[in-house]
């Protein structure tokens, strides 16, 4: 067995956890080649010993080893090195807020353009702040990137996008390598890498595209999820407000499309939300009401069955912001570049 104070090494002043610290020491020399396949490490009663650490702490990183296959108990021997870990390979953890097609794309994007040079682990945290940090904190020093997507939401289920502690958590990881996407995080400065939407000037600049096409309408609406499970950014509210008054637009913020609406002729709607598109359409062909003749209709963010329906959307590119991604962590880039946003009629306003 090599000697121990080689192969694990714990700085006191650090803020990692030392559990932390045990982890990436191992990772680092199997990464060296330092260890390599069937060495025996230290006993979790050595390292406690040796660094005056409970047994606690020495377990939970011995835990996180064996969770990565890094390492495997042999009954009454102790551990072994159970893989290499991949110098050719570069590990990236890809932290989405949610599942959905639109972040799909862009996760599907990201990996296609890397190739078979990376190894990118997906984890969820549902725009819970609580998950995100303590999975972020198990996983800080075991990936080469970290690529983040920031949205969360508070105890009313409102949007959020940071706060001290999330801030403080990615501030842990170095600027090199973090990638933030989809959502800007300012607190962070310009050294971090971002491919983001400015979710205010976007609608606001859109919706000035088409203003034209959307004078015919007498009123515009937009049909913004309250409370959702997954909360949409307020900016996309304030971007559509101020688009309507700088234009001089009657306007109205609905939080979803209700049974039985009160739909008016030349009224134009904005939703988000599939379901409120959906209703909105059904409601419509029941009455008779043509879309853009009757009634406008835009929608947020574009897929192929909104194509094919033939409905004018607003919408980042969400394949540019995968490939993005990927082009600054092969070129070791860390520029913060906005998404490009896109007007496309066709013809539903």
């Amino acid at each position: 067995m090599i000697e121990l104070q080689s192969i694990v090494r714990i700085n006191p002043n650090s803020r990692i956890p030392k559990y932390q610290q045990i982890v990436n020491s191992i990772i680092e020399d199997i990464d060296k080649g330092i260890l390599i396949i069937g060495d025996r490490i230290p006993s979790i009663n050595d390292i406690s010993e040796e660094f005056y650490l409970s047994r606690d702490t020495v377990e939970k990183a011995y835990n996180q080893l064996k969770k990565k296959k890094v390492i495997v108990p042999v009954k009454g021997k102790g551990y072994y090195v159970a893989q290499a870990v991949s110098q050719s390979q570069v590990k990236i953890l890809f932290f989405l807020n949610k599942l959905s097609n639109y972040k799909l794309k862009i996760y599907n994007s990201f990996i296609n353009s890397l190739g078979n040079d990376a190894k990118v682990d997906l984890k969820i945290y549902h725009c819970d702040s609580k998950l995100f940090l303590n999975t972020l904190q198990e996983n800080l020093g075991a990936y080469d990137y970290y690529v983040v997507m920031p949205h969360f939401k508070d105890k009313s289920n409102l949007h959020l996008t940071e706060d001290v502690e999330i801030i403080d958590m990615l501030k842990k990881i170095p600027s090199e390598k973090l990638v933030i996407m989809d959502n800007f995080m300012p607190s962070l400065g310009h050294d971090v890498a971002a491919i983001y939407q400015d979710f205010h000037e976007d609608i606001y600049r859109a919706l000035k595209e088409g203003a034209d096409r959307l004078r015919k309408y007498d009123k515009l609406i937009l049909v913004h999820p309250e409370c959702a499970l997954y909360p949409y950014p307020e900016e996309i509210k304030t971007g559509f407000q101020k688009f309507c008054q700088k234009y001089e637009f009657d306007y109205e913020v609905i939080p979803r499309i209700f049974p039985e609406m009160e739909l008016e002729s030349q009224d134009a709607y904005i939703t988000i939300e599939e379901n409120d598109l959906v209703c909105l359409i059904k409601q419509m062909r029941d009455r008779k009401l043509k879309p853009g003749k009757d009634i406008g209709i835009i929608s947020y963010n574009d897929t192929k069955l909104k194509e094919l329906l033939g409905i004018t959307v607003i919408s980042t590119d969400f394949r540019v912001m995968g490939e993005t991604a990927a082009y600054m962590i092969k070129k070791k880039k860390s520029e913060v570049v906005k998404n490009v946003f896109n007007f496309i009629d066709r013809g539903s306003i």
